[in-house]
């Protein structure tokens, strides 16, 4: 424990416990006067907006020790769908809990502990949850998913990654997109308000009831998952995104000419026939094909 610096010697003697190891393995984090505002908030509201709170929750235990009990409560607050499988009625989550999980983790971890009277926030909203964490992004919020992972705590990273509740690797966003694509839900929003992070997940919502922000948005992030996965977007890729039947092609054409347009994909081989075009997210060309570059 004291090679991992969760405990120090005293000047008595005996043995003092350091921040990093009260906010991985404190019982109540209260009790640590610089880490009770660092307590994970979990509140839970009526409607879309914040006016009406149904039940609110704030954390006491360590990160560590805390953090399967802060996911089961999480995921008792969230709503779920019903369905009938095999004639039988089933509840199923309405977020993708892997994607939760990551996102949680991803607030705990990256974290700016230098910001005071604030710690992060979860928050359940009809038809989507918003996960807060204090501190700015470190990289560009539209770079998320390909960049290589970097933390502004890295003895705490390299702590939950020990205790394999994240896995310091990166690739925490891949899995966010993978998963909101698997359930073909609206893609998330990374959004990086002064002195925060924070990333918004919605519920389930066909193609044809996204807006056009979202539609583009969620084109962009497709092309980005492709693309460290060595793939290009292509029509059908993008249909099979959306669950779109392939008689609809023309729709995601469309789609696809407002996302060159606007600057978020580029043709990986312009030359190439239209039947045979693939498209790669815009940051693969460089910084000239920017959204809003010059």
């Amino acid at each position: 424990m004291a090679r991992d610096r969760l405990i120090v010697r005293s000047a008595g003697g005996g043995w003092d416990i350091t921040n990093l190891g009260a906010v991985l393995f404190a019982k109540r984090l209260e009790f640590f006067p610089r880490l009770g505002r660092k307590a994970v908030r979990v509140i839970q509201y009526k409607g879309r907006d914040r006016t009406e709170t149904i039940r609110e929750q704030v954390g006491g235990k360590g990160y560590a020790s805390g953090f399967e009990g802060l996911l089961g409560y999480v995921n008792g607050v969230l709503p779920t769908n019903e369905v009938v499988k095999q004639a039988l009625r089933q509840d199923v989550p309405l977020f993708p809990p892997l994607a939760v999980r990551e996102l949680v983790a991803n607030a705990l971890i990256h974290q700016d502990f230098s910001v005071t009277g604030a710690g992060p926030l979860v928050e359940v909203f009809d038809g989507r949850l918003e996960i807060t964490n204090p501190g700015e992004p470190l990289v560009a919020t539209d770079r998320l998913l390909d960049s290589p992972p970097t933390s502004r705590n890295e003895a705490l990273a390299s702590l939950m990654r020990r205790f394999r509740i994240c896995e310091e690797r990166g690739s925490g966003i891949d899995k966010v997109v993978a998963q909101v694509e698997l359930f073909q839900l609206p893609p998330p929003a990374f959004e990086a308000p002064p002195g925060f992070t924070r990333v918004v997940l919605f519920g389930p919502r066909p193609f044809t009831e996204m807006n056009k922000d979202e539609r583009l948005r969620a084109c962009y992030w497709h092309a980005c998952l492709k693309y460290v996965r060595r793939e290009a977007v292509t029509n059908t890729t993008l249909r099979e995104r959306f669950g779109i039947d392939a008689k609809n092609a023309a729709v995601v054409s469309r789609l696809i000419k407002d996302a060159v347009d606007g600057g978020l994909l580029v043709a990986a081989d312009p030359s190439a026939s239209k039947q045979q075009m693939r498209y790669l997210p815009w940051w693969v060309r460089g910084e000239e094909h920017r959204p809003g570059a010059a």
